[in-house]
């Protein structure tokens, strides 16, 4: 949970800013800045989730495969 707390405050910065610069808004700089990344910081979790699952899928389908008997 730190790392997607850190991920947020940084994805915060980064999304402020960037809207800052193109619009020259603080009010849609601040805006873009708290819904974007915080949408991105959920979905980032789920993305997470689901690559550690297909990381565990991988490792389970090799240690299957490395059970094989040779007579």
């Amino acid at each position: 949970m730190k790392k997607t707390i850190s991920f947020a405050i940084l994805h915060f910065s980064v999304a402020f800013t960037i809207t800052y610069l193109l619009t020259g808004s603080i009010v849609i700089g601040g805006a873009v800045a708290l819904i974007e990344p915080a949408v991105n910081t959920v979905v980032f979790y789920f993305h997470d989730k689901v690559w550690s699952k297909i990381e565990a899928a991988k490792a389970a389908k090799i240690l299957t495969s490395s059970n094989t008997v040779i007579i």
